[in-house]
């Protein structure tokens, strides 16, 4: 890559519309709330067009005037790749369904979509000059900043609940980080991670705690859209925590639309959480803008237990903004939906892609989505970064074989 003009106009609240200067260490607006970064559109759509993009090698970095990077000498890569469409036909046949594909972000570095947000967010922390970064997490996220701080040589902090999954903490570790376990939820951790900004001077990374996170889960939609050949799907189910990628998808579409590589239709945006843990889903219903901390949240799909949400009105904007919803699902629903995908299809997903299987169940039992429709759902990571379950068939090569068995 060859130094490419960036488009950056500004940054902007989120919430009051106040705007700040680009190129400058931030992080939440004056009124706490996420800053988002903007571009001056119209120069953009004269300086790219989809035939250049086409001709561009793989990964996110192909949409580079779509994103806040000023100098290519920043990037900070792990060789991101496109992560593939892959249709379920079997369980769409069995669902008397259309079309359900599952957009597998397994397939990226660290084994996560959280690749996409921590790799834009390092990068500027590095075109920023920021030399220390901590975060509280879930586990992907942190493996995902550990491992691109480590390649661009800034130090990393990781604070994740204490029952975070040990193949987590391990792999944050094992990719350059200091990872501590607290006894406690992610907020709790990101509360531990907010008090030691002044003491030890680390920047907070956050989830929407800075601007760039965002830009990098834009990518997701950006890239989507190329796939379906410049369209989008009629639904995307996405599992939520934080919300980051909900927003930036939200955001790449308005994006698309504006420059005229996208109609007026766009896809209704699903948020689809847990019943242990659903502040959103209680907000969307309750008509609010805002959503509360989740008392006491547990669930088997821990990259979604996240009891409040900084942009939760951005979120739920989204989402209703898009003519979407809000919809819980039950941890037995979702280990039953990761069983089923992939005995009948191959595909082994993560629990949260398992939610979205779960949520596009019940959505299509209650008729909040029709069968004709093209649902699109978000595996967020490789099944193989969790627990599975244990296998104890077993031959004993010693005694007779009763092939009649097999």
């Amino acid at each position: 890559m060859t130094d490419t003009p960036t488009f950056v106009s500004h940054l902007e609240c989120s919430m009051t519309g106040k705007t700040y200067p680009a190129d400058t260490v931030q992080g939440l607006s004056e009124a706490g709330r996420p800053l988002l970064v903007r571009y001056d559109l119209d120069a953009l759509a004269k300086a790219v067009t989809k035939e250049d993009i086409a001709k561009r090698t793989d990964g996110f970095y192909r949409y580079r005037e779509f994103l806040p990077i000023r100098r290519d000498e920043n990037v900070v890569s792990l060789g991101e790749v496109v992560t593939p469409l892959i249709p379920l036909p079997h369980t769409a046949k069995r669902l008397n369904a259309k079309s359900i594909i599952v957009k597998d972000e397994g397939r990226l570095p660290t084994g996560s979509f959280k690749a996409r947000g921590l790799a834009l967010a390092v990068s500027m922390a590095k075109e920023l000059g920021l030399t220390h970064l901590a975060m509280p997490t879930n586990g992907n996220a942190g493996a995902a900043m550990a491992a691109y701080a480590t390649q661009a040589g800034i130090r990393s902090t990781v604070f994740c609940p204490a029952d975070t999954p040990e193949v987590n903490v391990s792999e944050i570790e094992l990719q350059g980080a200091t990872v501590y376990r607290v006894n406690g939820l992610i907020n709790d951790c990101g509360k531990i991670v907010g008090e030691g900004k002044g003491p030890v001077g680390w920047f907070d990374l956050s989830t929407l705690k800075e601007p760039y996170r965002i830009e990098g889960k834009k990518t997701m939609g950006l890239e989507l859209a190329e796939q379906m050949g410049w369209q989008v799907p009629d639904i995307i189910f996405y599992p939520t925590g934080g919300g980051t990628g909900l927003i930036g998808m939200w955001k790449a579409f308005q994006e698309l639309e504006a420059i005229g590589w996208l109609g007026q239709k766009k896809p209704r945006m699903v948020a689809v959480q847990a019943t242990g843990c659903a502040p959103i889903v209680k907000a969307y219903e309750a008509g609010e803008e805002h959503a509360p901390l989740w008392q006491d949240a547990h669930t088997y799909a821990a990259g979604i237990r996240v009891p409040i949400a900084v942009g939760d009105f951005l979120i739920l904007r989204a989402v209703r903004e898009s003519g979407g919803f809000a919809i819980a699902v039950e941890d037995e629903a979702i280990a039953e939906s990761l069983d089923e995908v992939g005995k009948q299809d191959g595909l082994l997903l993560c629990p949260e892609g398992a939610a979205t299987m779960a949520a596009y169940k019940q959505a299509l039992a209650s008729g909040l989505v029709d069968r004709d429709e093209r649902a699109l759902l978000f595996n967020c990571a490789t099944g193989l970064k969790y627990p599975l379950p244990k296998i104890d068939r077993a031959l004993d090569r010693h005694q007779p074989i009763d092939y009649t068995q097999f």
